[in-house]
């Protein structure tokens, strides 16, 4: 790992003296002796019910979008291939391209990173490693209802189906 210059250290003092937590945290609470253990009475036990549990993040399509995903039967709206940038330029490239993709109603944005190489020991690129979270952390988030895997007619393990949320009329 290279060392900082000087004008990359200054640069860098100034971002971590900006950062502010986005919610204060509560005062950790103070500690008092442990509660008592749960009394268990003899007898049949019967298991609690599983508790509800919420959609994991990008499970918010039903299963014809899912299956026709999975067959390659929709033709994306917009197209973006990411090779030959960098991860500074692909991100950027990424959030232009979702701002202008939701602005026209798309639904469907295909993301090109590229295939893995293949050969024992080889690693993923590092634009595929951290797409999903810019993703995640991205301004445009709450537009995205999933996240999939490309079928092989739309570059199959190196490219992703972008699906945005539908607009819903006031």
């Amino acid at each position: 790992m290279r060392k900082l210059r000087a004008d990359e250290r200054a640069l860098w003092r100034k971002v971590v003296e900006s950062v502010r937590p986005l919610h204060d945290l509560p005062a950790p609470a103070e500690e008092g002796p442990p509660p008592p253990a749960p009394v268990r009475k003899a007898g049949p036990t019967r298991a609690a019910p599983a508790p509800a549990r919420k959609a994991a993040p990008g499970t918010t399509l039903d299963a014809s979008w899912d299956r026709r995903l999975s067959r390659g039967l929709v033709q994306p709206d917009a197209t973006l291939d990411l090779h030959g940038h960098n991860l500074a330029t692909a991100y950027a490239l990424l959030d232009d391209r979702l701002e202008r993709a939701i602005a026209s109603g798309a639904r469907l944005l295909l993301l090109i990173t590229g295939k893995p190489r293949s050969g024992p020991g080889e690693k993923r690129g590092a634009i595929r490693a951290a797409v999903g979270d810019w993703l995640a952390a991205s301004r445009h988030a709450a537009d995205i209802a999933a996240v999939r895997g490309a079928h092989p007619r739309h570059g199959g393990a190196g490219a992703l189906y972008i699906v945005l949320r539908r607009k819903r009329a006031p």
